[in-house]
């Protein structure tokens, strides 16, 4: 019997993926951002090392920059990393580069051995074929007031901190000021403290400098006032105290440069073609000040609408989508994708034509912070947007009543931003008649696929004897 010959082994045929995919950015470069070198990556054949590791010092910044343009780079991706991006982002901004800052949850799974090497040419790769995409970012004017307004926040955070510092102090030295004034840090409040602070422990001489709007009564305020004193206990109430008006003062700093510089940005109407709206009714104009100036009219020309028309939208609210997305929405193509990107809508996760879930994704962005917090004083609201807060949270819970109102008023000011429309303000009334006018056609719809008819029932007159 013949032996037969072996069959020759097929050689595989190697795939070039780019010859198969379009190339979207021929001249596309990637970075790998760190915190004490970037590597960078451009496309082969442009240089000898297409691979080249640079520092952080604005001159190694510039050197990659220049590096960039001898070999023909246009478009330039690299991953929001902490804030070690932003010198490099500016820096190739200014040269004339298209710059992508894309998130780091699509540039993360990586090919083979993770290495910061692999990374840059990883995110190259991708943005070759046009696979990332960029985040969204406002014009770099609005970053400016959003540089000082984030800050601010910082700065209010830290003085609340120091209220809680004063609130625990008071307590031990069984200074029951909360008993009697529903702010500690009031003007009664910061009165009494600093009195005390300086010596004062006569009850009747403390209860003068409370106003007379305080509600509480003079015995009840005097009897709050004696308490015990240790040492220890007024000397963190003195420093909070201190630490308290210096973050007052910073804050009043930054306020006075946010109004300087929102003073700088474009208008977007002009108020003597379309002058400011009557401003919304039971709306104190104090509730609209900063640093002593109108924040509402400030921002009434650069957004183009009124956006403290709206039911719980406040000139703060109104100043963070400002500086958070800026007047032009043309980013996004509808409102379901501007209320995507807050974070606002229910994520579907499907597979195998099954919803695997439905939860919000977690998305830390200021603008969903601030309407879930326009959204939670809408609860006793008499208006649509607070019947429908109300009407969500008996049917939903709590939780989820704040987050459906905080997406109704993201899709309205998509509307207002995008079309330049007014507000028009609908009453609880009007908005409990059409969702009765709903109710009824979908329960006449239901009767009638399942062969009923709905019938109103007669009013009963009762017979008088």
């Amino acid at each position: 019997m013949k032996n037969k010959a072996p069959k020759a082994k097929k050689k595989k045929q190697k795939i070039d993926l780019s010859q198969c995919w379009e190339l979207i950015n021929p001249n596309a470069a990637g970075i790998d951002i760190g915190s004490r070198e970037h590597w960078a990556c451009v496309p082969a054949g442009r240089t000898e090392k297409p691979v080249r590791p640079f520092g952080t010092f604005t001159a190694d910044l510039e050197a990659l920059a220049d590096w960039f343009q001898e070999c023909n780079v246009t478009s330039v991706a690299l991953e929001a990393t902490g804030v070690y991006w932003i010198p490099v982002f500016q820096i190739l901004e200014r040269r004339g580069f298209q710059v992508i800052l894309a998130n780091a949850r699509q540039t993360k799974n990586v090919a083979g051995h993770k290495t910061d090497v692999m990374d840059c040419q990883w995110i190259q790769r991708w943005h070759t074929y046009g696979l990332l995409q960029g985040s969204f970012r406002p014009k770099d004017e609005y970053g400016v007031v959003r540089a000082y307004l984030r800050y601010r926040d910082e700065l209010v955070s830290a003085r609340s901190a120091q209220c809680q510092h004063m609130q625990k102090a008071l307590q031990q030295m069984n200074v029951q000021l909360h008993h009697v004034l529903s702010d500690v840090t009031g003007v009664s409040g910061l009165a009494l403290i600093q009195a005390i602070l300086g010596g004062q422990r006569d009850p009747v001489k403390l209860a003068a400098l409370v106003d007379r709007r305080v509600r509480a009564s003079q015995g009840a305020i005097k009897k709050a006032l004696v308490g015990d004193d240790r040492t220890e206990h007024l000397f963190v109430l003195q420093s909070a105290f201190e630490l308290y008006h210096t973050y007052e003062g910073k804050m009043n700093a930054c306020d006075e440069q946010i109004v300087r510089e929102l003073a700088q940005l474009p208008d977007a109407v002009g108020v003597t073609a379309q002058p400011l709206p009557v401003r919304k009714e039971g709306r104190p104009a104090r509730a609209d000040q900063m640093d002593g100036q109108d924040l509402r009219a400030a921002l009434y020309p650069k957004l183009g609408v009124d956006l403290t028309a709206i039911e719980g939208i406040g000139s703060l609210t109104a100043l963070v989508v400002l500086t958070e997305v800026g007047p032009d929405l043309s980013r996004f193509r509808s409102e379901k994708h501007f209320a995507s990107w807050l974070g606002l809508c229910p994520d579907n996760r499907i597979s195998g034509c099954k919803v695997l879930g439905s939860r919000t994704r977690r998305v830390i962005n200021r603008v969903s912070d601030a309407l879930r917090m326009a959204a939670m004083t809408l609860e006793r609201s008499q208006s649509a947007l607070g019947a429908f807060h109300r009407r969500m949270k008996a049917r939903l819970g709590a939780a989820e009543a704040i987050t459906a109102t905080a997406h109704k008023l993201a899709r309205l000011i998509y509307r207002l931003l995008k079309y330049g429309e007014a507000y028009v303000r609908q009453g609880m009334a009007d908005y409990e008649k059409r969702f009765q006018e709903r109710k009824l056609y979908a329960l006449q719809k239901t009767a009638n696929i399942m062969g009923f008819q709905l019938v109103a029932k007669q009013p009963t007159t009762e017979s008088v004897s």
